[in-house]
C-alpha cells in the first residue's frame, strides 16, 4: 500500500503557475509572438507576460493567504482570457493547442485558489 501525501494548496498554485510559464516559453522558443509580428515592442509585451507568473511561482508561497488567494484568482482569471482569445485569434494549432491547454491550467489555478480551506473555530 503507498501512502498517498496531501500536497500543500500553496505548493499546488506555485506549482501550476510553473507548468503556465513553461508553456509560455515552449511557445516563445518557436519565434513567434502569436499573431504579431515579433518587434521590440512584442518582445517587452511578452516578456511582462511572462515574468507575472514567474513571479506568481514566488509570491504564491510567501504573500499573507487573503492577498494569495485574491492575487491568484485574479491573475489566473485574466491569463485564462487572454490565453483564450489568442487562442482563437490564430490558425496555427500549435498556439490553439497551448492556447487551450494554458487557458486550462490558468481555471484550475482559479479554481484552487476559489476553494481555499478556511480556517474552523
Amino acid at each position: 500500500m503507498l501512502e498517498d501525501v496531501k500536497v500543500n494548496l500553496r505548493i499546488k498554485l506555485s506549482l501550476l503557475w510553473t507548468v503556465v510559464m513553461l508553456c509560455y516559453i515552449q511557445q516563445s522558443l518557436a519565434g513567434k509572438m502569436g499573431p504579431f509580428p515579433t518587434t521590440q515592442l512584442t518582445l517587452l509585451a511578452g516578456s511582462v507576460f511572462i515574468s507575472i507568473p514567474c513571479l506568481m511561482v514566488f509570491f504564491t508561497l510567501v504573500l499573507k493567504q487573503k492577498t494569495c488567494r485574491a492575487v491568484n484568482i485574479s491573475l489566473a482569471i485574466f491569463y485564462t482570457l487572454v490565453n483564450a482569445l489568442s487562442a482563437f485569434t490564430t490558425h496555427w494549432a500549435y498556439f490553439i493547442y497551448f492556447g487551450v491547454i494554458e487557458s486550462l491550467l490558468t481555471l484550475l489555478i482559479a479554481w484552487y485558489a476559489w476553494k481555499w480551506p478556511r480556517v474552523r473555530d
